[in-house]
């Protein structure tokens, strides 16, 4: 039996390499596909394109924030950027971010990867649909994250933190609510249609205190379905009465 789950498991990990070492090879020499976000100019340096969030969300004021330099230095150099912190007028918070690839897949990690070098741990998981309005009602499926971390003050004190972590993945014509949905939809393209997609990983983060993740979850959600229609191109079908 130890021995049958063994070769098992190394079948699967052949199977994960090559399927890999497949995808690497596709996309290296395939045309790119279109953002599935709106995009402006093109950076002839780097390859990078214009990205921008709107200014304000429902009632909602905002900053823009810029890409760190270490984002930029890890990240394939025709990664687009765009990024806002909102406010609320009670002072509720979100952070938008939107993470575009370029020609290299390396662009987008897995979202647990951003979560836990910050020191997020993830205690729960869900697969949502967001009901979005614009510009005709559809379910946007997406992840949502329930995370904690534990901060050490000053003094030997500590604070333990909570927050709300809801992302998902778009790219021309293709929505996909978590990471490997996207790589399989990204792999069979590649071999279907010769076009490498352009997807992009979009993600909002509220902070909230220990034990009210619920009502934080469904104020970014409403937060989403106002954005989404902003600066997102793809859609899904129209849902029918008794979905809305």
């Amino acid at each position: 039996m130890k021995h049958s789950r063994l070769g098992l498991i190394l079948v699967s990990v052949a199977i994960m390499a090559a399927g890999s070492l497949t995808l690497v090879r596709l996309s290296a020499s395939q045309a790119l596909g279109r953002p599935g976000v709106r995009a402006g100019a093109e950076d002839p340096e780097t390859g990078r394109l214009e990205l921008s969030l709107p200014a304000r969300i429902l009632d909602y004021t905002s900053t823009n924030v810029p890409p760190t330099q270490a984002e930029q230095d890890t990240l394939p150099k025709d990664t687009s950027f765009a990024k806002r912190h909102y406010r609320a007028p009670d002072g509720f918070q979100i952070a938008l971010t939107v993470v575009l690839m370029g020609t290299d897949r390396t662009s987008i990690h897995k979202p647990e990867y951003c979560l836990t070098s910050q020191g997020w741990q993830i205690t729960g998981r869900e697969t949502v649909s967001v009901k979005i309005g614009a510009p005709h009602p559809y379910a946007l499926p997406a992840r949502l994250f329930t995370t904690e971390r534990l901060l050490e003050l000053q003094g030997g004190q500590a604070r333990r933190d909570g927050g709300v972590y809801l992302f998902w993945f778009v790219a021309d014509g293709r929505v996909a609510a978590g990471h490997f949905e996207r790589l399989a939809k990204m792999t069979w393209d590649l071999l279907r249609t010769g076009n490498l997609p352009r997807w992009a990983y979009i993600s909002c983060f509220a902070p909230c205190a220990p034990g009210s993740e619920a009502e934080t979850a469904e104020r970014v959600e409403r937060f989403v379905a106002a954005a989404v229609p902003e600066f997102q191109v793809v859609t899904l079908p129209e849902t029918g009465p008794q979905e809305r």
